[in-house]
């Protein structure tokens, strides 16, 4: 993937620089509260750690999950703040959309928080891509895109009587492995203003294209209403935006990002307090950007074409910005310019704002949450490396159990080598050359599956 450490480096400490209290004091004299002033100020809190840590002292520290289970990742009483999850997980085909992640906050009976687990920290449509941001950040482990992969999230989470994390495996795939830390700080009380943190997903699958001329882009179209735009979150209360991740699978193909914000606040009509100009300027892009970028605030990271067909997805975190309401919120984007195009369209919001919360609707089932299976080259390198990749894992367990013999052993590192091409070639965004590398170690390893897979 596009390596995005040195703009992001950059970026924060350009930040650190300018942000007030870092570069010197206030006209008073006095250091002034910033960004980052939390790892200045002394308070009396405790630090502490929910993990998936060998509680005998050995070193399985992980957590198997099989399917229809739920793992309570971490049960904290009294008042505290949770500064950042982490989790890697031994990767299944669909385990990014069958695992959900759920938070309940101060002893509440409904979840604050549920989202499928990759689509929380911007994995969505179970295409993975490493990227850095303030608030989320994915890094890779051994195998690429296909592997292992570091999930980290750094919301500050606030409760006053008790927090409650919990991951559900609604598929039908063990999940071998989970490993994953929940950092907190132990509080004496949490501010009455401090509002508790919210994530919905939302999904809709296809888009209804609006109008005459659907499916093609369009400059001329006219949408004075926003009734038909992609919902990305519909909340109820006092509360401030934080940011989203949006995915779109562009089916239809060509440019679909003539499609303006527009975020109605405390149920006012069109036009909105916040109406933007196209996709692309509210992650930060220039025009109809098709490279890979990533920011501290800012991203499109996905791009899976240069010709914009396929997956893409795109964040934007209101950190030094949050979008303010006092009794609704209702973030929306035009699909296409006045709405015209049909396209495949996910997403996740991030806001705060005290309980109780607007409820949720019921997420589809665990199959029905699956993206598509794309056509376009990058979606059919991905999903053929991603199975060359389990497959060959599968067979390696296969053949530490039963003990097979070294002739075995010499077909996996074939397949292996195979894969490793594979790799490579997808690291460089060679999709049409990665394919054959993937079909010959799936080949290798079918056979291998069929004699000893019993």
């Amino acid at each position: 993937m596009h390596k995005t450490a040195l703009p992001f480096l950059g970026a924060l400490c350009l930040a650190l620089l300018t942000l007030p209290g870092c570069a010197g004091g206030t006209s008073s004299g006095g250091l002034s509260r910033s960004l980052f002033s939390d790892m200045v100020y002394l308070q009396k809190s405790h630090s502490a750690r929910a993990s998936s840590y060998d509680r005998t002292g050995d070193n399985i520290d992980f957590r198997a999950l099989k399917a229809g289970e739920t793992l309570e990742l971490a049960k904290l009483e009294g008042a505290g703040c949770i500064r950042h999850l982490y989790f890697t997980i031994v990767p299944t085909d669909h385990y990014l959309r069958d695992l959900v992640l759920r938070m309940y906050w101060d002893g509440e009976s409904a979840p604050s928080v549920e989202v499928p687990f990759g689509d929380f920290f911007g994995e969505g449509q179970e295409r993975v891509r490493f990227f850095r941001s303030l608030m989320v950040t994915v890094n890779p482990g051994a195998g690429g895109v296909a592997g292992t992969v570091g999930f980290n999230a750094y919301f500050p989470m606030p409760f006053e009587k008790g927090a409650r994390l919990t991951l559900t495996n609604e598929g039908e795939d063990f999940i071998g492995a989970v490993w994953y830390h929940v950092d907190y700080e132990k509080l004496r009380h949490v501010d009455r203003d401090a509002g508790r943190f919210h994530a919905q997903w939302h999904r809709e699958n296809p888009t209804v294209a609006v109008g005459d001329h659907p499916n093609v882009t369009i400059h001329d179209g006219k949408n004075k209403d926003g009734k038909e735009n992609y919902v990305i979150l519909e909340a109820e209360g006092q509360g401030n935006l934080a940011g989203y991740f949006l995915n779109i699978d562009n089916v239809i193909g060509g440019w679909y990002g003539e499609g303006d914000d527009m975020i109605f606040i405390d149920g006012e009509p069109w036009p909105p307090s916040f109406h933007g100009t196209g996709t692309e300027e509210i992650f930060g892009g220039g025009a109809c950007p098709n490279t890979e970028y990533a920011g501290p605030y800012t991203g499109f990271y996905l791009v899976g074409n240069r010709d914009f067909a396929g997956k893409v997805g795109m964040y934007r975190f209101f950190v030094t910005d949050p979008i303010r309401f006092q009794k609704s919120i209702r973030v929306t984007i035009e699909h296409g310019h006045a709405n015209n195009f049909a396209n495949d369209y996910t997403s996740t919001a991030f806001w705060y704002q005290p309980e109780p919360h607007k409820p949720f609707a019921p997420l589809p089932s665990a199959e029905a949450r699956w993206p598509r299976a794309g056509t376009d080259p990058h979606d059919q390198a991905f999903l053929k490396f991603q199975k060359a990749r389990n497959k060959l894992n599968r067979m390696r367990r296969i053949a530490r159990e039963q003990q097979l013999d070294d002739a075995v052993d010499k077909e996996l590192e074939t397949a292996q080598a195979s894969v490793d091409k594979a790799e490579v070639l997808f690291e460089k965004q060679d999709y049409t050359g990665a394919i054959p590398d993937c079909d010959e170690a799936l080949r290798v390893v079918y056979q291998l599956l069929d004699q000893y897979d019993k």
